[in-house]
């Protein structure tokens, strides 16, 4: 099955370099199609011409441009995206990066709304783009929190997930992409107050698992 990613930046590079190396079929696009020649071929990835021909036959669609760009995107691919999966990586953080630009309410519903005919499901944002190529810590998988309303469309990515070496947690409906947005924030806001090495992660500890 053919995944697309939109966007060449650190996050879909990283992304598109951990599924090619999974074994996923990768296209990527990129604002500028020279940029996203270079990076595919770095990535092990199929460059795409334009948004539109990379999301062609794809089954998943990841959405890895800046979330100021989402709405455009989804706006310009209209009913291509019908019956696809779409991941939404993006955090909706504002100019300065302290704060989110929605409230009640996460930028994941938002995408849904626009594109009912899609499956959203929100993932990949809680983890920084430097630990895509290896989300394993002290010898266990990294933790990739998925939320969408689409059960099958959850399943689909948590393979997606697990492929590349995350350890995928069902966190519930799409409404609980609000906390995963608010967790990314944390997470960032960490880092640059305490000048840490952009390398952290959340892990869930403790029983998983039904007694």
């Amino acid at each position: 099955m053919r995944r697309a990613i939109i966007g060449a930046g650190n996050v879909g590079s990283s992304l598109a370099e951990a599924a090619a190396k999974a074994g996923h079929n990768v296209t990527l696009s990129a604002a500028h199609p020279a940029h996203a020649v270079e990076v595919a071929g770095k990535a092990g990835a199929t460059p795409a011409a334009s948004n539109a021909e990379a999301v062609e036959g794809a089954d998943v669609l990841v959405l890895a441009v800046p979330h100021a760009a989402v709405a455009e995107v989804a706006g310009e691919l209209g009913s291509a995206l019908a019956g696809k999966v779409v991941v939404d990586v993006t955090n909706p953080l504002d100019a300065a990066y302290t704060d989110l630009v929605t409230e009640g309410v996460s930028a994941a519903e938002v995408l849904q709304r626009e594109i009912t005919g899609s499956s959203v499901v929100k993932a990949f944002n809680t983890v920084f783009a430097a630990r895509y190529a290896n989300p394993t810590e002290n010898g266990s998988p990294l933790d990739a929190f998925l939320a969408g309303d689409d059960a099958a469309a959850k399943a689909t990515v948590a393979d997606l997930a697990s492929s590349i070496g995350f350890r995928p947690i069902d966190a519930g409906g799409l409404r609980m992409a609000r906390s995963l947005e608010e967790l990314a924030l944390l997470n960032i806001t960490l880092n640059a107050r305490n000048g840490w090495p952009w390398q952290s992660a959340w892990k869930l500890a403790g029983p998983t698992q039904a007694g």
